[in-house]
Order: structure tokens, then C-alpha cells, then sequence
């Protein structure tokens, strides 16, 4: 029997699944088809490849900035180095910026080389029988796990877990917003000096420049761009619905950066309903003795890498005390 079952292999899934495995029997599973979660990265083809959600770390606190030095050491981060334009000109934290040296879901690809992975593997429902947890997939095959640890947004959380989960954090006030990207490739382009552009606009909230990460070489331009909060916020549920959405959004890059419509050959638009929690909670993780249950996942404490990474250590500790 598994130790522990944890479903989701992002950022906070794959570290806290880390630190456990050091000590006990840890298995991931994951809707997707790959590890990483919101760090996920799209092929387009041969090595050719989008950051669709994360792009990039920046890290704040000393604890989380040794963590990431040591990543690059190991050659799983590096720089992201090249001009990064910034037209809404706020006050700028830390400039430097680390991505994968292979991709952005390189961390979590790092963390979970040692432990047994499922994809493609979305769960249905959980039970607890007052000895273990009974994990059933959609897929048919059930598992059983002394442990569970949860890593999905709050309202997906809600649904599949609300009978084992406290009052009072099922009242927590948790409000998620949605972000939707765009991944377009160009025909025969020239490398252009930067590397990303961060836009004053009401549509479009950043454009990354795939081809600056030097993990490829192409004569093609590889764009990821994700648009802002307010327009995600109207637009998310008719994503799937209508090609107005991805059009609108192409539309308004084509019209920022005066690339031509007709050299497009490719478009792909990824919608992530609940992206972001900007807000802190009163939590940083969550434990349960009696059902041993954990929660840990980025919107507790912010939308950032480092946030998912924090709560997961926090769980970490709570489970060892």
C-alpha cells in the first residue's frame, strides 16, 4: 500500500512528494499527460516548444533563492537572460529571472525522478474507510493510500473533498481567477534582441519570445502570450465555445508588434480557469490527523512559484511534527 497518494505534479505536488519520499512510499497522479502542472510545457514539434503557463522564477525570500541557486548548479534552472520590456513601468522586485534549461516543468521533472508517476490519470472520488484512503480514477483502477495530499485548485478542492474538510476552511474566501495563453508560431523570421514584452493593455498582459530561452534553433518565432486578469475574467468560459476568443487575442498582438497575419502557421489557445489567487488565507498548507489528508497548492499564500514551493514545505513539516 502507498504511503502516501498525491494528486497533482506541479510545483507544489512534485516538491512536497520530494521531501516525503525521503522517508516514505510516494505515488503522483495527474489528469495531464506530463508533470508539471501550470509549469507545463507544450511541444509544437522536434524540440520546438511553448511555456504555456509558468514563465518564469523569480525568488523573494533567502530560503527560496538558495533553493533555486542549487537547481542551477545542477543545471535544471538558468537565467533567463536578453531584454525584457516592460511598458507598464511599475517598480521592479528582483529582475533576475530562471527558467528551465530543458523547460519550465524541469523542476518538477527534478523532484520526482525517484518516485512512481501516473498521467493521464484523473481522479473521480476519494473514501475514507477509518484505516486508508480509496482513491478511484476515471479511468477504472482504484489505488489505496495511508495518506492523502491534494494540490488542485480551491473550488476543484471543494468538490472532491468537502466532506473530509474542516467548516471553517471550506468557508475561507478564496477567489481564483483565470488566465488564457496563446501559442503561435511565424514563418521565417529573424532573431529579435529581446525576450519578452510585458504589455500596458487592456487584452494582452505578456508575450514571451520562446526562441530567446536558446533551447532551440529554428527559423520560426515561437510566441507564448497570455492575456491580462479582467479580459480572462470575461472571456474564459467561452474559450472552448467560439474562435472569437483566440482571434481577438492573435488580433491584438499582430496589432502591438506588427508581425503579419498571413506568416502565422500555427495558433493553440490553453484556457486555465483557476490560475490565480492574488489574496493570502489564513493557511500556508493544510493537515488533517484524523483523515490524514494534506492540502498544499500556491493560492494559499499568492500566485507565485515560490508560494507553492512554501506551502508545500509547510506541509512538510506539519505532517513530520
Amino acid at each position: 500500500m502507498i504511503d502516501f497518494c498525491i494528486l497533482g505534479s506541479g510545483i507544489a505536488g512534485s516538491t512536497i512528494a520530494n521531501l516525503l519520499s525521503k522517508k516514505f512510499k510516494v505515488e503522483i497522479f495527474d489528469k495531464a499527460r506530463g508533470p508539471g502542472g501550470r509549469s507545463s510545457n507544450k511541444r509544437y514539434k522536434d524540440n520546438l516548444s511553448f511555456d504555456h503557463g509558468m514563465q518564469y522564477i523569480s525568488p523573494k525570500s533567502n530560503q527560496f533563492q538558495k533553493y533555486i541557486k542549487t537547481l542551477q548548479k545542477n543545471k535544471v534552472l538558468k537565467i533567463w537572460e536578453g531584454n525584457h520590456l516592460d511598458f507598464t513601468f511599475k517598480k521592479k522586485g528582483n529582475s533576475k529571472k530562471f527558467i528551465g534549461v530543458k523547460a519550465n516543468n524541469s523542476l518538477s521533472k527534478h523532484n520526482l525522478k525517484k518516485i512512481k508517476q501516473n498521467y493521464k490519470s484523473k481522479i473521480k472520488k476519494i473514501y475514507f474507510n477509518k484505516y486508508f484512503w480509496k482513491i478511484y480514477l476515471e479511468n477504472g483502477k482504484n489505488f489505496e493510500s495511508k495518506s492523502l495530499i491534494l494540490t488542485c485548485p480551491f473550488p476543484q478542492l471543494k468538490i472532491l473533498a468537502k466532506r473530509y474538510l474542516s467548516k471553517k476552511f471550506l468557508n475561507s474566501k478564496i477567489k481564483m481567477d483565470p488566465n488564457i495563453t496563446l501559442m503561435i508560431v511565424i514563418k521565417n523570421q529573424k532573431l529579435l534582441p529581446l525576450s519578452s514584452i510585458k504589455f500596458n493593455d487592456d487584452i494582452l498582459s505578456w508575450a514571451s519570445y520562446e526562441n530567446s530561452k536558446k533551447r532551440f534553433n529554428s527559423p520560426h518565432a515561437l510566441w507564448t502570450i497570455q492575456s491580462s486578469k479582467k479580459w480572462a475574467k470575461r472571456n474564459i468560459n467561452k474559450l472552448k465555445k467560439s474562435k472569437k476568443v483566440e482571434n481577438d487575442l492573435l488580433s491584438r498582438f499582430i496589432n502591438l508588434t506588427g508581425y503579419s497575419k498571413k506568416k502565422i502557421i500555427f495558433v493553440k489557445s490553453h484556457g486555465w480557469k483557476y490560475s490565480y489567487n492574488y489574496k493570502k488565507t489564513l493557511y500556508k498548507s493544510y493537515w488533517d490527523k484524523k483523515y490524514r489528508l494534506g492540502v498544499c497548492a500556491d493560492w494559499f499564500i499568492g500566485p507565485k512559484v515560490e508560494n507553492a514551493w512554501e506551502s508545500a514545505n509547510d506541509l512538510s513539516k506539519k505532517i513530520k511534527d
